[in-house]
């Protein structure tokens, strides 16, 4: 079954259930990727459909990270239940260890030495995990090893 095909099951699940914080996740999430079909002008591949939903997962935990000073509980609950409900939605996450090993192929093989060369770095590397791994912590993995 493919994400999109999920996402409609998890919506009309949810409209039977009446469980609103996964039917207005999932619709939100269906809004993002239609915005992000429009902006690309074609229907998005699964690829494109993974990153319109790291981008939303790293929102939920930009907003969590923003919300601890405040005393709003009630919003810092509501994005927790999102993100949760979106982390279900990704592929399998590679650990660090994972990613690390794969990095230190790739670094052997194009002879990567210093800071500088992260960019050919994770050139290389980004189409490996495919969705597999935020590319934020991608690349903070890859720093420390170059450095």
């Amino acid at each position: 079954m493919t994400i999109r095909e999920e996402l409609e099951k998890m919506l009309y699940e949810s409209m039977r259930n009446k469980d609103e914080i996964t039917k207005n996740t999932v619709r939100m999430v269906l809004a993002s990727i239609k915005m992000a079909e429009i902006d690309a002008q074609k229907t998005l591949d699964e690829q494109g459909i993974v990153s319109v939903l790291q981008k939303e997962v790293k929102i939920r935990k930009e907003t969590i990270a923003e919300l601890k000073d405040s005393d709003r509980r009630d919003l810092i609950k509501k994005a927790e239940d999102e993100l949760i409900i979106l982390e279900k939605l990704l592929p399998a996450q590679m650990s660090d260890d994972e990613i690390r090993n794969l990095a230190k192929k790739v670094i052997a093989e194009i002879s990567a030495s210093s800071p500088g060369d992260m960019g050919k770095v994770m050139k290389h590397l980004l189409p490996l995990i495919k969705g597999q791994a935020a590319p934020d912590r991608v690349s903070s993995i890859v720093r420390q090893l170059l450095s």
